[in-house]
């Protein structure tokens, strides 16, 4: 039986967040050809290995129901990528968020990051999220920190090797 994908958009004041399409591509390779903007996220990656990591990303919500969304400002400028992955091996699904250069320092990460995670919550019914930061990405921990989340330990990702996971407040809390 062939796999289906139900992607839904998500709206905030600013942004949509929305399904990942073919044109995508071209913002996801400029991102991981960026050695110093794509460390945070397991990058660099030349443009045969980004091509398979947004291919996973997409057959993430085919085998999931979940995955990341494209984030586009209301008039239409791709700005980046935000959402929730669980890859085999992780201890548990986290939320995670990265913005292209044209979206860097203007609140859309955590614009889109809150609405993500309150779609995990609300729609999937996630008791707990988890977002997985490299030691030093210090932009990526100040925007879990001013979501909430707190440094709850230090792991070995089967993948990425060490990283800080970041514990976001339970649902209620949340709100």
């Amino acid at each position: 039986m062939p796999l289906s994908l139900s992607i839904p958009t998500l709206r905030t004041e600013r942004l949509v967040l929305r399904a990942p399409e073919a044109a995508d591509f071209e913002h996801v390779a400029a991102f991981f050809a960026d050695e110093v903007r794509s460390t945070g996220f397991a990058g660099p990656l030349d443009r045969n290995e980004a091509w398979r990591w947004y291919a996973s990303m997409i057959g993430h919500w085919a085998l999931r129901g979940y995955g990341f969304w494209i984030v586009d400002t209301k008039d239409g400028e791709t700005v980046g990528m935000v959402g929730l992955w669980y890859p085999d091996g992780w201890p548990e699904p986290e939320l995670g968020w990265v913005m292209f250069a044209a979206g860097e320092g203007k609140g859309y990460a955590f614009e889109a990051a809150v609405e993500a995670r309150r779609y995990a919550y609300e729609t999937l019914g996630f008791r707990t999220l988890s977002s997985n930061i490299f030691p030093g990405n210090e932009r990526s921990i100040a925007l879990a920190e001013r979501m909430g989340a707190f440094h709850e330990k230090t792991y070995e990702n089967v993948s990425h090797g060490t990283e800080l996971v970041f514990r976001h407040p339970e649902p209620e809390v949340a709100a």
